[in-house]
């Protein structure tokens, strides 16, 4: 069987750890091409990494029918645009994470990948480490009911300047790294959550720096989840669950072949745990190639579990009197401390 031939859509930092080294344990798939806004530093990419097509444009990337799927590493606001193209144009879609910049966009690439045919895995690395169904196994089956849920991820990026800040491009602390604290929640949830409130720190109008938000349970569970680029919490990567019978918390969820902690309290006896695994972006994409090959039940986060994620991110924003990405207007929401 021939290999996954997969084309780059931008040459992003992330793609050397996300795509590059994993092919290179992944036997099934190949990284053959490349495209850049500017062509000089995909050229420099191209040759750094030994990819042997480099292209002029996105749109001759995508025209490229020697190619079976493409990776978009590109800024949020232009997740959707492009991978709906990718999927016109017959490929599949490795899509990083958010998703798109809002849960209508979402809605439109789910409803693109049915009418296509194709694959569409939104690249949530860390779901695909074993780590992610132990912390699930341990809350379904020894916590007992469940009470509260926590999630963190917070971590400094004091480069002001850089496009995760920038509101044209659907930037801002809940996109790109509470998006992961959220997806957790819901990971280690008993069911989806309803936001009940946020509150926002903003680098500049319309751009959250930092967001506290708080959820409702069906069940009578509450949850919540903060996130930062900047702020006084300079590094939270974490997540914790309460139930009837005990806790669960788990320092480093979102990285775990780098280093975690798992600890869990069941009636007063506490045990520790390492759960051992390939990099979860490795894991990923294995996935995503069997996915491709014919195996839905690889794609852990296919479009219609970013639908729930881009939904409850619209309402944090919402709720923090803030306007979800990609809408025209913005409010000038929590004032900046």
């Amino acid at each position: 069987m021939p290999p996954l031939r997969i084309g780059v859509l931008g040459a992003a930092r992330i793609v050397p750890m996300a795509l590059i080294k994993p092919a290179r344990q992944v036997p099934d798939v190949e990284v053959t091409a490349i495209a850049a806004r500017d062509r000089a530093r995909a050229e420099k990419f191209a040759a750094e990494h030994g990819i042997g097509t480099v292209h002029d444009s996105y749109d001759a990337l995508l025209a490229d029918d020697r190619l079976d799927a493409i990776y978009v590493p590109l800024p949020n606001g232009m997740h959707a645009p492009w991978t709906l193209r990718a999927l016109e144009a017959g490929r599949h879609v490795l899509c990083e994470k958010p998703f798109t910049a809002n849960a209508e966009e979402a809605r439109q690439v789910a409803d693109a990948a049915v009418r296509t045919g194709r694959t569409v895995m939104e690249a949530f690395h860390y779901r695909y480490h074993p780590l992610a169904e132990r912390m699930r196994e341990i809350v379904t089956t020894e916590l007992g009911k469940v009470r509260h849920v926590e999630t963190a991820m917070c971590f400094p990026l004091p480069r002001f300047s850089d496009i995760r800040y920038r509101l044209d491009l659907a930037g801002g602390a809940t996109m790109d790294a509470g998006c992961y604290a959220i997806h957790c929640l819901r990971l280690l949830g008993p069911d989806t959550p309803e936001v009940t409130g946020a509150r926002a720190l903003l680098k500049s109008p319309g751009v959250d720096r930092a967001m506290t938000a708080t959820f409702a349970f069906s069940q009578g569970a509450t949850g919540r989840i903060t996130t930062s680029l900047w702020s006084r919490t300079l590094l939270r990567i974490s997540a914790k669950v309460v139930g009837e019978r005990g806790a669960m918390t788990v320092l480093n969820p979102f990285l775990p072949h780098v280093f975690h902690r798992l600890k869990v309290t069941i009636d007063g006896r506490t045990r520790r745990e390492k759960v051992a695994g390939d990099a979860t972006y490795t894991n990923q994409l294995r996935a995503f190639a069997a996915a491709v090959a014919g195996d839905p039940a690889a794609n852990l986060t296919p479009p219609e579990d970013a639908i729930v994620t881009m939904t409850l991110i619209d309402d944090i924003y919402r709720a923090a009197g803030l306007h979800p990405r990609g809408e025209a207007q913005q409010s000038s929401g929590t004032t900046s401390t």
